[in-house]
């Protein structure tokens, strides 16, 4: 599991010197009177927050990369005033025209370049005054003048360093002390310990977190990233349980009268997704995305995870809160570290599944592909627009159609070729619920395709994408369906029905694990052809299945996961039936667990 920002520990690629730098991060409290010590009243209602996902830059990529002449003078000294400025001013001039808005400032801007933490005499975090000479608040003013949105960062839990020996007093808390806002056995907290743990259940803790919101409030800041929040941020437990943090954050942000996106990070444990989506506008569902190396991401270091990753998630996101995939780098070509068929499939990605769209890269340096694919009206549309969030409707396998329905009736479709080599990926109409006729609009290229029949097939190169919309012109289809549980089915091994209150008829078959095996008979077609039969069922982890017709030799699919095991979900799979009476075989194989099976729907014609 990699680390998110605050101390990056990725273990794919993790440097033993950061190790030691992590390990041996140490703090210093360091009081100093504060101009946010008076603080304004609110000066107007808040407008509704996260309406569709945000768009911006993240100075995280650039801090965290090896790549030659980002960070001189040492890791992660690439986060400072100037250059936040100089990517604020890039933003305004290229990017703002097409809806990115947000500069968002990460961890960092309260150490000195050795990651030593300065505090205010109230244990919260005081600007490095090398780092950030003009203090937060005149950078704040700066992004504001060029008619973007701020952004900051924060750990959970209060920082080691603020502690104080218990003794730092809390801001407008009189008697408040930071040794009677922690538990005192001095637990820790955070996806990396380095903060003890918020006893909520005292009355002075809600305190200190209306002050540290109060301060960026009052220094004008629009967003906050709170880091290393759980569950999730690889730590689970009782320790690691963060909601607590989240919601006290919810309400002091409202309280301060300024409207502050409450972005979460990272790994968020999905099964506390109702909290992220009551208490913030946004979680991320994954690792880093950034590879901790020589360029500011890879594509096997992450960026790929996020096919396997997000389908989970996708019934989530909406107005309001949103799945963050995590910061979009495709706009620097060798500094990327990707290929230009990767950055298309990492950007059609991003978008179609309404991620924020915020980039990592240098903006003072963006090539013209780059440019072209930050910047493509139609491609953000489908990031910013009222359609739903895309989800597979074919397997997890290496070739991959993602769709949605538009609310205007058309289809966003995208093709993805995750494999190492070339290969052609088909969208069949079928898997969109019609067959027929279609038009074909090629939205990175500008482009439409003309009419087709039945399906589109390209040809993609490895790790290669395209991205459409579909207008049908042909006929719904009907289905005839099967339930996993009827009595005229066949089970084998450890196969058995279960009760399922998310199934239809209530019903499924589970334990299909080391030789478990289901078989529908009797799945009935008019014509031999090879039918795009859907599947729905309950995973939540992903899962293989070996599927087959007949007795005929199987495919092993990967159906996604659900998100949990009360969740159905489906996907197409193509068989092959003959006219007549069929079996339909779903074999979990010698060595592995399926998923469970609710029912198949098999089109009519």
């Amino acid at each position: 599991m990699r680390s998110s920002s605050y101390f990056a520990m990725p273990t794919r690629a993790l440097m033993p010197a950061r190790a030691l730098l992590v390990l041996a991060l140490t703090a210093v409290a360091v009081p100093t009177a504060h101009a946010a010590e008076t603080h304004t009243p609110a000066q107007s209602a808040a407008p509704a927050l996260a309406a569709k996902p945000y768009m911006g830059w993240s100075s995280w990529s650039m801090q965290s990369s090896k790549y030659p002449g980002l960070n001189p003078d040492g890791d992660y000294s690439y986060l400072t005033e100037a250059n936040v400025l100089k990517q604020t001013d890039a933003l305004a001039a290229k990017l703002k025209k097409y809806g990115y808005e947000y500069v968002n400032i990460d961890a960092g801007w309260w150490m000195d370049k050795t990651w030593k933490s300065g505090f205010d005499q109230y244990g919260r975090q005081k600007p490095d005054p090398v780092r950030f000479p003009s203090g937060m608040k005149a950078v704040a003013d700066r992004i504001h003048a060029k008619g973007l949105k701020a952004g900051i960062y924060l750990p959970a839990g209060l920082e080691k360093g603020a502690y104080g020996d218990g003794r730092t007093p809390i801001w407008n808390a009189e008697g408040c002390t930071t040794a009677d806002i922690v538990y005192d056995d001095l637990r820790t907290t955070n996806g990396w310990d380095s903060a003890y743990k918020l006893d909520f259940a005292k009355p002075c803790t809600s305190k200190y977190i209306d002050s540290q919101a109060q301060l960026i409030a009052d220094w004008g800041y629009d967003f906050l990233k709170l880091d290393g929040v759980g569950p999730g941020s690889g730590k689970s437990g009782d320790q690691y349980d963060n909601v607590a943090d989240v919601a006290a954050w919810h309400r002091a942000t409202a309280a301060t009268g300024r409207p502050i996106h409450l972005e979460l990070s990272w790994s968020l444990d999905i099964g506390h997704a109702a909290d992220w989506k009551k208490y913030s506008q946004g979680w991320r569902v994954d690792t880093d995305v950034e590879c901790y190396c020589n360029t500011l991401v890879s594509w096997e270091n992450s960026v790929d995870d996020r096919w396997d990753d997000t389908p989970a998630w996708t019934r989530h996101a909406g107005p309001g809160g949103w799945n963050d995939l995590d910061s979009l780098d495709v706009g620097n070509g060798a500094m990327d570290g990707l290929t230009k068929a990767e950055r298309q499939s990492y950007a059609t990605l991003w978008a179609i599944a309404k991620s924020p769209l915020y980039t990592g890269d240098d903006l003072t340096r963006l090539d013209s592909y780059g440019l072209s694919l930050l910047t493509n009206r139609e491609v953000i549309a489908i990031d910013q627009g009222p359609n739903p969030p895309a989800q597979p409707v074919t397997p997890s396998d290496p070739q991959q159609v993602w769709a949605s329905k538009n609310p205007d009736g058309t289809y966003t479709v995208a093709l993805f070729n995750l494999a190492d080599a070339p290969a052609a990926v088909t969208a069949d109409f079928t898997t969109l619920g019609f067959t027929g006729k279609a038009s074909v609009r090629d939205l990175w290229n500008h482009e439409n395709l003309g009419t087709y029949q039945n399906k589109v097939t390209q040809a993609l190169p490895a790790h290669g994408s395209r991205l459409f919309t579909v207008t049908p012109r042909g006929t719904a289809l009907t289905y005839t369906g099967y339930e996993a549980e009827s009595p005229t089915n066949t089970l084998g091994g450890n196969a058995s029905v279960a009760d399922c209150s998310a199934c239809s008829n209530g019903k499924k078959v589970g334990n299909l694990y080391l030789g478990g095996k289901l078989t529908f008979n009797g799945v009935m077609v008019a014509k031999a052809g090879t039918y795009q039969v859907k599947v729905s069922y309950i995973s939540g982890d992903a899962r293989s299945v070996d599927v087959s017709a007949n007795g005929g030799g199987a495919t092993r699919h990967k159906l996604p996961a659900t998100g949990d095991w009360g969740t159905v979900a489906s996907v197409y799979v193509p068989v092959t039936l003959k006219a007549g009476a069929n079996t339909i075989t779903f074999d979990s194989g010698s060595d592995g667990y399926a998923p469970d099976i609710d029912r198949i729907d098999v089109p009519k014609s």
